[in-house]
């Protein structure tokens, strides 16, 4: 009898300790996601953005025209934009990272989030929980001002540039553009870079298939070389 009271209360104490932990991992998350937050730059009462503008009185109506839609909803929409880069230095100068983050906010103009690992490979020499990267994601008025520049003024200022591949879909509509350098962003101080580095965007859409998520980007400015 007194064995079974003492394996009970072991079972007892073992569920315990399993729940203090999961109570305290809870917190952990919540404190980092309340910590890593995305940070939205307010923007004045009433802006639109130039490229939202353009979207709403031209290339909706030319898209309806395009697709045969009959309602104005039916026409595919960017909803949000995600850029991250992994850096891959990192591993033997940490500060990188946050040089990286910092300059990625600048581009995007939203805080950037920093990336950590989530286990831990010999090989690489990378840690656990080791900072490994940074990413933002865009939405709204961010997103919109941030696709103007990168179609209007970023892409342009590459070297040789001959227009982005356009099969980078994913089958649902949604494009990925990979990007060397982030130097070709203006809000980049090139005086003050310490390391190049480059990074992906992902542009999401609303569209049912990728020919329709190419043409909304096409209307919006993308330069697809094929």
């Amino acid at each position: 009898m007194a064995e079974e009271n003492d394996d009970k209360a072991a079972a007892a104490a073992a569920k315990a300790e399993r729940a203090e932990k999961a109570k305290a991992k809870a917190a952990k998350n919540k404190e980092g996601r309340k910590r890593d937050a995305i940070e939205i730059v307010a923007t004045p009462k009433g802006y639109a953005p130039r490229l939202l503008t353009r979207y709403n009185k031209e290339i909706v109506p030319a898209l309806m025209k395009e697709f045969g839609y009959k309602n104005p909803n039916e026409v595919p929409r960017i909803s949000k934009i995600v850029v991250n880069s992994g850096i891959g230095e990192a591993t033997s100068n940490p500060n990188l990272v946050k040089t990286a983050a910092d300059q990625l906010s600048d581009i995007t103009g939203q805080h950037a989030v920093i990336t950590k690992s989530k286990k831990a490979i010999a090989n690489f020499k990378l840690r656990a929980g080791q900072a490994i990267g940074t990413t933002v994601t865009l939405r709204r008025a961010n997103m919109w001002e941030f696709l103007d520049r990168l179609v209007s003024v970023a892409l342009p200022r590459m070297r040789d540039f001959k227009g982005v591949n356009g099969k980078a879909f994913d089958g649902r509509g949604n494009y990925t553009l990979g990007l060397r350098q982030q130097i070709i962003f203006p809000e980049v101080n090139y005086d003050a870079v310490e390391k190049v580095f480059g990074m992906n965007v992902s542009i999401i859409t609303t569209a049912k298939d990728d020919v329709q998520g190419k043409a909304l980007l096409r209307h919006l400015g993308m330069p697809f070389r094929n």
